[in-house]
């Protein structure tokens, strides 16, 4: 661990135990709080995809007209149904535009057909930290790196998905795939690291300095002819059946059949709800211990407090007493605490004549004030004077 992620972690720690911990059990509570939305969402988009229909695209229409018939119109968005489809580009089903423009995309580095195109270019860089390696870490303090160390580009053309295994196009399903952000299951077709060599000066050397040492080419294509799996809202559009992603679920083309679907969300339900409870167990006993310690530290200090208040007061009271309350005092009428001062206060409510003002007060102050002769609860004292 470098000497920056030290004081990370040092200044993190400290943070986190602020308060007897505090800040750290309000973040694992923000945490816990995040498990249970996005529990509540899995279990939400289980229930949807566990009442699904899952049917092929020869019988998909037939369930839509179902549908529209229930419905009175089907003036919605549709219904969310899971299709099984092959790939296979939207000009294939378009009649005579399929030898004018094939509608399709073709890597550029292996040739393979496809409808999605990804390719992405990273840049892998090195730090030497030289013989002064501080100046590296210093650096990465002050100074953020504003070099793009990714580069992805995503080209698209419209596709369809037919039937399975079959070579009739007559009955086919458009896949919109606007505003989805959903991942793809794509197929990697080309995959190259390329080593750069860079020039490196004796300067360099000493102070170190962050260089590129390669760059990984990749691209990755849905290619025509894999069977996938279509989940979201399917419905009419002008007698064409139209499938689009739906936002609640984490789906929309996969690799997964329905069954295990279930399956992954059902553990990803399951963790997530533990989790959660864990979570916030935790936050509760940290946020409840914090309270508590500091509670108690403001119990003590204003026991404290009111302690100093008290010898300043008794201070006071000695500072006014008068001479007559300490000089010639006869046994009988001394204070049976101090025993150096006239007997001038009263307790109530047992009414004993005992102590002088100042011990009385010091009786009054304690947790549990009792009367020095009778140990009944002492409620108050009144000082006595006489005319």
């Amino acid at each position: 661990m470098s000497s920056q992620d030290q004081v990370l972690v040092s200044f993190l720690s400290h943070i986190a135990l602020s308060f007897d911990g505090a800040v750290l059990g309000l973040s694992l509570a923000y945490v816990a709080v995040r498990t249970i939305q996005k529990f509540t969402l899995t279990s939400a988009a289980l229930r949807k995809i566990t009442h699904a229909p899952s049917v092929s695209v020869s019988d998909l229409r037939s369930l839509l007209e179902d549908n529209v018939s229930e419905d009175d119109g089907g003036s919605g968005d549709g219904r969310i149904v899971i299709v099984r489809g092959t790939v296979d580009a939207k000009s294939a089903v378009d009649g005579s535009w399929k030898a004018l423009w094939p509608g399709v995309l073709i890597s550029r580095e292996s040739g393979d057909r496809g409808v999605v195109l990804q390719r992405t270019q990273t840049c892998i860089y090195s730090e030497w930290k030289g013989l002064f390696g501080w100046t590296s870490d210093l650096r990465a303090v002050f100074i953020k790196s504003r070099r793009h160390r990714e580069s992805t580009s995503l080209r698209k053309v419209p596709f369809v998905l037919i039937d399975v295994g079959r070579q009739s196009n007559t009955e086919y399903v458009v896949v919109n795939m606007d505003g989805s952000t959903h991942p793809l299951p794509l197929t990697t077709v080309y995959h190259k690291l390329q080593p750069i060599n860079p020039p490196y000066t004796l300067l360099q050397a000493f102070f170190g300095h962050e260089y590129m040492v390669g760059l990984l080419d990749e691209e990755k294509i849905l290619p025509l002819g894999k069977d996938i799996n279509a989940v979201g809202l399917c419905s009419l559009r002008n007698g064409i059946a139209e499938i689009k992603s739906c936002e609640d679920l984490p789906y929309f083309l996969s690799d997964l059949s329905k069954n295990q679907m279930v399956v992954d969300l059902s553990f990803k339900t399951r963790l997530l709800f533990w989790s959660g409870i864990v979570l916030g167990s935790m936050s509760v006993g940290i946020i409840g211990y914090a309270v508590m310690r500091n509670w108690n530290r403001w119990k003590q200090w204003k026991q404290r407090r009111q302690l100093q208040q008290q010898r300043q007061t008794i201070t006071e009271v000695d500072s006014q007493l008068d001479d007559d309350d300490i000089e010639n005092v006869p046994d009988g009428q001394l204070c049976v605490i101090c025993l150096m001062r006239r007997r001038r206060s009263v307790f109530i409510p047992c009414g004993h004549l005992v102590c002088c003002q100042g011990c009385a007060i010091s009786v009054e102050s304690e947790v549990a004030p009792k009367c020095p002769v009778c140990r009944q609860e002492v409620r108050d004292s009144v000082r006595i004077f006489e005319s």
